[in-house]
């Protein structure tokens, strides 16, 4: 069938056969098919949606696209964690290595920061050397050795989805719900996984901002990679403020360090990682329970078993082990200010997405993938929501190499804070699992 067969009959509300769409993924992935029939094609697919059915398929096809790790030579269990993106959400940086320190094999394929989200590659990169544009050869390697990776797509792997990605940022498509899905699992399913445990996230700096929203987004993944053959658990966590105290990507390396040995402080971003991981081990058959796993996940904190094993990774990668034990080596921005509170009261609200969107007028992330990061900017959060603040009392800390951005990013920031005299109702961090 002619391409543009293809986008008339999904215009029209067809459902395409599997070959179909297997042809779809073919021509993402070669060339084939040029670029504006691909994105009428994606316009088509947003306003027509697509049938469970459908929506399997096309992800399997975008896996198979290209050439898929394989890791049948791994006896441990493999297993990938996946956040559908929010603001200081570093968790992965902690919890691969402490997964793996627990006998699971964790390649954990991560992706960079646009707009007011943050990215697990330009976290890592904030580390001197370290290296995430790793060969296929290289990760099974290094997983053989140490049972975690931490790397970016590789050009060969579900290439279908790099190039409909790309075009679904430009093209007003990115929020159709098949095309997620397909595009998460794709590349999950792609990594020869056992298991996998999805952080969907909900509110303000999320991909939706409601809950029913994402819990419908979580139900159609899960439904997704059981039709894979692929053991899945959705943990829906709260992204209305940024998790943890850190935003920018030293500032959250060097909280990632914190709680590798065994600092909790950040309390909202250990609560988020321990039930992440406890999932992880229980899907994979190292826990009886996702209770079990999470104590597991603890343990390996608390004794310093996950921080040697992420020396151990930064070592394998090319960066400097030496960030590990002293975080104060990581880049630190030229300039930084308070941002205080203005009355009494109690911090009832510190928008995520605000947030975000300051964190990149300070220079910690991008307004488009050209944009330079400066690695030291970012802000610390000295209080969160339902906390109480004096007048004249630093709420947060902003970081930046001069003073406009430093203004910019605070003026921003301003817009997203309300105090109130009364405490706010404390909201979980975990709203529900799906499995």
């Amino acid at each position: 069938m002619r391409f543009l067969d293809l986008i008339a009959k999904k215009r029209d509300g067809g459902v395409h056969t599997e070959e179909e769409l297997r042809q779809v993924a073919q021509a993402a992935s070669d060339g084939a098919v040029p670029d504006y029939q691909l994105s009428a094609w994606l316009m088509a697919v947003c306003c027509r949606g697509m049938t469970p059915q459908e929506t399997a398929v096309l992800t399997r096809e975008m896996a198979r696209s290209g050439e898929p790790l394989d890791l049948s030579s791994l006896k441990a269990p493999k297993v990938d964690k996946h956040s559908t993106g929010g603001v200081g959400d570093g968790v992965s940086i902690a919890l691969a290595p402490a997964a793996a320190a627990c006998g699971a094999v964790v390649p954990m394929m991560s992706g960079r920061g646009l707009g007011h989200t943050g990215g697990t590659l330009d976290k890592l990169e904030a580390i001197p050397g370290f290296r995430v544009r790793l060969g296929a050869a290289e990760i099974k390697s290094e997983l053989s050795r140490l049972g975690v990776a931490l790397f970016g797509q590789t050009e060969r792997l579900a290439p279908a989805d790099r190039k409909l990605y790309a075009l679904r940022d430009a093209t007003a498509t990115v929020q159709s719900r098949p095309l997620i899905v397909g595009s998460i699992l794709s590349k999950k399913l792609a990594e020869d996984l056992d298991a996998l445990v999805l952080d969907v996230k909900a509110g303000s700096g999320a991909i939706f901002k409601d809950v029913e929203s994402a819990e419908d987004l979580a139900k159609a993944l899960v439904s997704t990679a059981k039709r894979a053959g692929l053991s899945c658990a959705a943990v829906l966590t709260s992204m209305d403020q940024p998790l943890g105290r850190c935003v920018g990507n030293a500032l959250e390396i060097k909280q990632a360090l914190e709680v590798l040995h065994g600092d909790f402080r950040a309390s909202d971003y250990a609560e988020c990682l321990l039930a992440l991981g406890g999932w992880m081990l229980k899907l994979c058959g190292l826990a009886s329970s996702e209770s079990e796993g999470a104590r597991k996940i603890e343990a390996a904190l608390k004794d310093g078993r996950a921080a040697r094993r992420f020396q151990d990774l930064v070592r394998a990668q090319g960066g400097d082990v030496s960030v590990v034990e002293d975080p104060g080596r990581l880049a630190k921005a030229a300039l930084s200010r308070a941002f205080k509170a203005p009355k009494d009261g109690f911090v009832c609200r510190l928008d995520a997405r605000v947030v975000g969107e300051a964190a990149v007028r300070l220079g910690a992330g991008r307004a488009t993938m050209e944009d330079k990061l400066d690695y030291g900017a970012g802000f610390t959060l000295e209080k969160k929501v339902g906390e109480r603040v004096r007048r004249g009392e630093t709420i947060a800390t902003a970081y930046a190499a001069d003073e406009a951005r430093l203004s910019d990013g605070l003026s921003h920031l301003a817009s997203g804070v309300d105090i109130s005299p009364r405490r706010p109702r404390a909201v979980p961090v975990v709203l529900k699992v799906l499995k």
